[in-house]
């Protein structure tokens, strides 16, 4: 069964009351931008480890102390291959605690990988208590790796949580959407694309939105050519691309409906072509920059 999450409760705290309350869900899906998402699975997970039980973790008790992450000591790289390092890394030094992400370099989380996660739950605890698996970046679980993650869920061995993070639900597949506690966290109301503290690279990509209806081909296919190269570090920045798009292309709209007028086919269209090319990007291997081009060159038709 999906939940909502309450638009007035804040999504920390109903994972802290499933806890206190002893109503823990063996999974839980977070979606959300930023790392406020991905921070929360951490704390939740040392929380579920914790002696004390009362959803938060104490910090005094050996679970909590063995848990804790020191920021200044440098994160054990992963591989999703197992060859240049793990293929997951402990939340401290919790035996308990696992924690996957994308390898440095690779451009998805492994079915290798998830198998790893899969042995490791079935094991149990082996401070005889919960064992938790979080996977950071959830949306870059390929659909192989989505459909060997479904099999741990379907039986998921007892006193096993597993906590995914994605900042959007739709790239995860609906069987494990269905299986899981879906929390999204709301964007901050100072954040968005126009923040003045937005990085140089969505201000960038805003002043070239901005600029669509006058740009041509050829300008933005040649601001498509910065996403050539090493695949996963382009795959990334053509996410944040498709991501600041979306946000522009929703201020579009909005500015039209205040104005009086209707949004046209084209910008609605574009809309879903926009979801298309995540999918095409994340699920298919699809080039970076040809989904860049596609992009520019869609948008650039819808606001013609």
């Amino acid at each position: 069964m999906q939940h909502q999450t309450p638009r007035e409760t804040h999504p920390s705290e109903i994972l802290r009351r499933s806890i206190e309350n002893d109503r823990v869900h063996s999974a839980f899906l977070l979606t959300g931008a930023g790392v406020l998402p991905s921070t929360t699975a951490r704390d939740f997970a040392r929380a579920l480890v914790c002696r004390e039980g009362t959803g938060l973790a104490c910090e005094l008790c050996d679970a909590c102390q063995r848990s804790h992450v020191d920021e200044e000591t440098e994160v054990i790289a992963l591989d999703g291959k197992g060859k240049r390092g793990p293929t997951y890394r402990h939340i401290g030094d919790h035996p308990d605690l696992l924690w996957v992400e994308k390898g440095a370099g690779d451009t998805r989380i492994t079915i290798g990988q998830i198998r790893d996660v899969q042995a490791a739950m079935r094991l149990g605890a082996n401070e005889g208590g919960r064992r938790v698996a979080v996977i950071d970046g959830a949306e870059w679980l390929n659909p192989q790796a989505q459909n060997a993650l479904l099999r741990l869920l379907e039986e998921p061995p007892a006193g096993t949580h597993l906590v995914l993070v994605a900042s959007r639900g739709s790239a995860i597949i609906a069987t494990i959407r269905s299986r899981s506690v879906r929390i999204r966290f709301p964007m901050a109301e100072d954040a968005g694309i126009r923040d003045p503290e937005a990085s140089e690279e969505v201000v960038q990509i805003v002043g070239v939105l901005d600029a669509l209806r006058d740009r041509s081909v050829g300008q933005l296919l040649d601001f498509a050519e910065q996403y050539r190269g090493a695949r996963a570090p382009a795959a990334e920045s053509v996410t944040e691309l498709i991501d600041v798009s979306a946000e522009w292309l929703r201020e579009e709209v909005k500015a039209r409906v205040a104005a009086g007028q209707n949004p046209s086919v084209r910008s609605l269209d574009a809309h879903h072509s926009l979801q298309q090319l995540r999918r095409d990007l994340i699920g298919r291997n699809a080039n970076p920059q040809m989904v860049a081009e596609r992009l520019l060159l869609g948008l650039r038709d819808a606001v013609a």
